[in-house]
């Protein structure tokens, strides 16, 4: 049978997929791992108007190091919302800038941990054996075995600078060496480092007592050129430097002098203050033991990074948070945590109609069972909300805090694990310019998770949440509510669902409306002026 559309009738439109730009070359399973529901492309990262000719229509982009994510490529990428690096580092992608815009940025940052971290064992080994400058003089026909004697690692001490997840590698394989390990790192706790059999020392004391020295920290302003001339002056003459962590932490120009003058022994180096480095002073030192940025060069590496960045992608492209993301301040997800983003968004966004301004004040309230969780998120998700119809520009998880920042909203989180009705409640609460306090709350029930209005303000209401919504606050007496339905029922919009809140009779009462299409304006100004509502509000959560 003919599964041709009738004569007259269209085919409906295939659905657009996202795009995907791959810049640079990464692993197959990269691509597997993407799967079929994106448009990939491929171009030169490193040409550079090649790069801005392809990021300009593209939702996301895949990188590694060869390719430069600056403010102009982010501006040149006028659909970005997601810049994908596959690897740890990220000193090739402008942070700042693509936050300003609204885009995540996600990297793989446990990819290449352990990679790295043999790579600086290896490093410590062939700067103690000489294996490589050895293994070039027999391959040149010269046996010379007494100019490579070596020191044993057995008893040495190895001082590790930065106990994070890769020093802490490196620590425990060489302390298999029958090394004695230190280590220097403020942020680390001295009962934590114990129970790796690791002794936290000062700065000084480890470069006065180390026999080999590996650095393992970020490139920061604080730690740039942290181990220069005056750290070079407080090492024994026997020391051994190891850099693989990122350029410009060991001073190279210091470490230069140190060798020539006989205060440090030896180095082994795979990163550099300016790469790629093919020419340095310090490659004229037969001790120094010097690769070309080999930390994350391995198979294995390369595509625990691509399959890593992939999901990222796809979990960013379906709007939802990345733990990766570097840029987002919600961390990881709990699953429990994870069906109340779109309820605090929306929240977000009813609170800001009823509120009719930026809150001077906001604070995200957050009271149930799920608060055993890290709940951050569902600040940042109200946050998104908030500023989802006060802004021209796409507001994100990335830049809501700082439509926030720039408008001088101070926003507060505050969690309780007792709620009285609900298992878990939600409620985003503002102070305005004023003093008056606007409030919403919402929670979710049922296995299929539905999304309820249960207060507005100091009114109980029972409603679900549902695309188009109004709110009427005005004083308790008969007839309103026909005058509400006959005033809606002439412009043809059907009522889904009403509640009448009221403290008293005759006080203050709140009629929350669920309807089927946008109210207009017109109508909402009418519907107020014929009750005398004191605030008339409604909401369309189709935009």
């Amino acid at each position: 049978m003919s599964t041709a559309p009738a004569s007259g009738a269209t085919a409906p439109a295939a659905p657009i997929r996202p795009a995907v730009l791959i810049a640079e070359e990464l692993s197959p399973a990269t691509v597997d791992a993407l799967g079929p529901d994106f448009d990939i492309r491929h171009c030169n990262g490193a040409d550079r108007a090649e790069l801005l000719a392809a990021i300009a229509d593209v939702d996301a982009v895949l990188i590694r190091s060869a390719t430069k994510i600056d403010a102009e490529a982010v501006a040149a990428a006028r659909r970005l919302k997601v810049v994908a690096r596959a690897g740890v580092g990220l000193d090739n992608v402008d942070v700042p800038a693509a936050t300003k815009a609204g885009v995540m940025v996600v990297n793989a940052p446990t990819s290449n941990i352990v990679t790295a971290a043999e790579l600086a064992c290896g490093l410590i080994i062939a700067s103690a054996r000489n294996i490589p400058q050895a293994n070039a003089a027999l391959k040149a026909g010269e046996w010379k075995r007494s100019k490579y004697t070596g020191v044993e690692l057995n008893e040495k001490v190895l001082g590790v600078v930065g106990l994070g997840r890769i020093g802490v590698l490196v620590a425990q394989r060489m302390a298999a060496f029958g090394m004695r390990v230190v280590a220097y790192d403020p942020y680390v706790q001295a009962a934590r480092a114990a129970q790796m059999g690791v002794k936290l020392v000062s700065l000084d004391e480890l470069l006065e007592t180390s026999d080999f020295i590996t650095v393992h920290l970020p490139k920061t302003p604080e730690t740039l050129g942290l181990i220069g001339d005056e750290a070079l002056q407080k090492v024994k003459p026997s020391v051994r430097i190891v850099n693989a962590a990122r350029g410009g932490i060991v001073d190279e120009e210091a470490l230069t002098a140190a060798l020539k003058e006989g205060r440090v022994a030896g180095a082994g180096l795979d990163v550099y203050a300016t790469e790629p480095c093919t020419d340095s002073p310090l490659f004229q030192f037969d001790s120094v033991v010097a690769t070309p940025h080999l930390g994350a060069s391995t198979g294995e590496a390369q595509e625990k990074a691509g399959i890593s960045v992939a999901r990222s992608v796809r979990l960013a492209l379906a709007g939802e948070l990345v733990p990766d993301a570097v840029n987002v301040q919600g961390g990881v997800i709990a699953e429990d945590v994870r069906p109340g983003l779109p309820l605090a968004e929306k929240l977000g966004r009813i609170f800001t109609a009823l509120a009719g301004e930026v809150a001077v004040r906001l604070d995200v309230e957050v009271c149930g069972e799920i608060t055993q969780h890290d709940v951050k998120v569902l600040e940042l998700s109200a946050l998104k909300g908030v500023f989802e119809d006060v802004v021209a520009e796409t507001v994100s998880y990335v830049n809501a805090p700082l439509f926030a920042q720039e408008r001088g909203v101070e926003v507060r989180l505050t969690t309780s694990s007792e709620s009285s009705e609900h298992r878990n409640v939600v409620t985003v609460r503002g102070t305005l310019a004023g003093g008056e306090e606007v409030s919403v709350a919402g929670t979710l029930s049922g296995p299929k998770h539905q999304q309820k209005i249960v207060a507005v303000g100091e009114h109980d209401v029972d409603l679900a949440l549902a695309d188009h919504m109004a709110f009427f606050r005005y004083g308790d007496r008969p007839g309103v509510v026909g005058t509400m339905g006959r005033i809606l029922g002439e412009t043809g919009i059907n009522i889904a669902g009403m509640q009448v809140s009221r403290a008293k009779a005759g006080g203050e009462a709140l009629v929350a409306l669920t309807v089927d299409d946008t109210i207009p304006p017109t109508v909402v100004q009418e519907i107020a002026g014929e009750i005398g509502a004191a605030s008339a509000r409604a909401v369309n959560l189709t935009e």
